[in-house]
C-alpha cells in the first residue's frame, strides 16, 4: 500500500488566509512548512489512484504529484474519490474535477444528499462521474487490490447545515473513518473524531498506520490564542492532548493530519512539539509519502 499526504492541514490551510497567528507567521517567513487543507492519495501500483477527501486545494495538490500526473493527451491516474463527510475542506475540491475524465465517487448516502442537494456540483458529469453510496462497515474496492471499510467515528454536521443546538458527537454516516487494507497492511485514516468510543479504540490497535485528527493542540486552543470562540469540542475534534492520553498503547506508526493552523505543535521548539515527539507520533506534512 502506498499512502501520499496531499494536504495535511485543517480547513483554511497554513498559513490562513486572514490569519496571524504564531503558525501562520512562521510559515509566511519560511520558517516552517506550508500546509494545504485535508486530503490523501492511496495506490496499490502506484499507476492508479483513489482520493480520500477533495480538499479545496485539490489542484495545487494534484499539480505538486507527479504520480497523480495524466499520462497521455487527457486523463488521469485518479480512479476514484472517498469522502469521510461533507466537510466544505473535504468537498470543494470535487469542482476541480469536473473537465470530462471519469472516475467514481464514494460516500455515504447522507454524504451524497449533501451533494445533491447544492446544484453546483452537477457540474460533475453524471455519463462519467459515478456516485456510489457506501454502508458502515460493508468493505468496498475503489481499486484492484485496495478494499476500504467506511466506520462511524463521533462527529457532527458540517458547519453550514448546523442549526442552534447541534449534536456534536453523532454517530452514523455523517462522519466516518476509514480503513484501508491490502494482502500485507491495514492503516486507519480519520481526519476528523469527537470521542474515542471503546470500539473505534480497539480498531486503531489492529492498523498498522494510523493518520489521525490533530485540528488542535487543546480544546480551548482558539479562545486562548485570541484566534476565534469555538473550542475543538464544538467543532467536532478531539485535542492532541487527549487522543495522546487516550492512545498511549498504540504501537502503530502513528501521524497527526488536519492540522489547524492555531495548533502550536507546527512549531519545532513547543513544548506541544516535544509531547507529541515523546509519546511516538509524528505531525504529517504535505508530500508525506508511506509504504506499507
Amino acid at each position: 500500500m502506498r499512502i501520499t499526504v496531499l494536504g495535511a492541514g485543517a480547513g483554511g490551510g497554513l498559513p490562513q488566509w486572514n490569519c496571524g497567528c504564531p503558525q501562520c507567521q512562521a510559515a509566511r517567513a519560511g520558517q516552517i512548512a506550508p500546509m494545504t487543507q485535508s486530503s490523501v492519495a492511496a495506490s496499490v501500483d502506484g499507476q492508479d489512484w483513489v482520493l480520500l477527501n477533495a480538499s479545496p486545494d485539490l489542484r495545487q495538490q494534484l499539480a505538486a504529484t507527479p504520480a497523480l500526473h495524466p499520462k497521455g493527451l487527457r486523463g488521469s491516474p485518479v480512479k476514484a474519490v472517498v469522502l469521510t463527510n461533507g466537510d466544505v475542506d473535504h468537498i470543494a475540491g470535487l469542482l476541480t474535477l469536473r473537465e470530462k475524465t471519469p472516475f467514481t465517487l464514494y460516500a455515504t448516502q447522507a454524504t451524497l444528499d449533501v451533494l445533491a442537494a447544492n446544484s453546483v456540483f452537477a457540474v460533475l458529469d453524471a455519463s462519467l462521474v459515478q456516485k456510489v453510496a457506501i454502508g458502515l462497515n460493508a468493505p468496498f474496492s475503489p481499486l484492484p487490490g485496495l478494499t476500504l471499510t467506511a466506520h462511524a467515528v463521533p462527529g457532527k454536521v458540517p458547519l453550514y447545515l448546523e442549526d442552534e443546538t447541534p449534536d456534536l458527537q453523532m454517530l452514523g454516516e455523517q462522519t466516518i473513518g476509514l480503513t484501508l487494507e491490502t494482502s500485507a497492511a491495514r492503516a486507519e485514516y480519520i481526519p476528523g473524531c469527537a470521542d474515542l468510543p471503546p470500539a473505534l479504540l480497539a480498531r486503531l490497535t489492529r492498523a498498522d498506520l494510523l493518520l489521525f485528527d490533530g485540528t488542535v493542540w487543546q480544546d480551548d486552543e482558539m479562545p486562548r490564542s485570541g484566534t476565534g470562540a469555538k473550542t475543538g469540542a464544538r467543532m467536532g475534534h478531539l485535542s492532541m492532548q487527549t487522543s495522546l492520553a487516550r492512545l498511549g498503547g498504540l504501537t502503530n506508526r502513528r501521524f497527526f493530519t488536519h492540522i489547524n493552523n492555531t495548533n502550536p505543535a507546527l512549531l519545532p521548539d513547543t513544548p506541544a512539539r516535544a509531547a507529541v515527539q515523546a509519546a511516538g507520533w509524528a505531525l504529517a506534512h504535505d508530500g508525506l509519502e508511506i509504504t506499507l
